[in-house]
């Protein structure tokens, strides 16, 4: 069974980035668990409130088969943090599927694992990303090998369904 991991932020993730691929990729058959900077609770934009599973220095790329990185305005908590920018470096190196939706794309950049990918994220991120060597699309969804992102709370199923078919589920 296929296992992926949501990485989101304490506080002010956007609730439905991470609830509906969830729900999409557990219907499938694919484990999913939750990782916050801490393993206390965590607290959705809109006011979903979560219970992590692992706190981010747990989580390991041999674990996993992908990591999804959630948006919201939370992602300022992490877009910098060294233990969140290692594991996307590392998900990358492993080959596993490296998702991001809506503003979490700006943390591959600054990981710099999207340079020459073509990638989507929230139109305020486009300038940092392209800073960063990648090709901002502004589509719904783009799929550039094993890096997968989304433009905003509207693409999260059609981001779902690719990491799922990419799994081959």
């Amino acid at each position: 069974m296929a296992k992926a991991v949501f990485i989101i932020a304490q506080n002010e993730f956007r609730d439905e980035e991470f609830l509906k691929p969830k729900e999409f990729l557990n219907d499938r058959q694919i484990e999913t668990l939750i990782a916050a900077p801490k393993k206390e609770t965590a607290w959705g934009k809109l006011g979903t409130k979560v219970e992590p599973d692992l706190a981010w220095q747990d989580v390991s790329e041999e674990d996993f088969d992908v990591i999804f990185f959630v948006g919201g305005p939370g992602i300022k908590e992490y877009a910098d943090d060294p233990v969140v920018l290692n594991l996307a470096r590392n998900f990358d190196k492993a080959g596993k599927i490296v998702a991001a939706i809506c503003s979490a794309p700006t943390l591959l950049a600054n990981a710099g694992i999207l340079i020459g990918k073509k990638v989507t994220a929230f139109p305020s991120e486009e300038e940092n990303i392209v800073n960063k060597g990648a090709e901002y699309t502004g589509m719904p969804v783009e799929v550039d090998g094993n890096i997968i992102t989304g433009k905003d709370h509207n693409s999260a199923l059609d981001l779902a369904s690719k990491i799922a078919w990419q799994l081959g589920e």
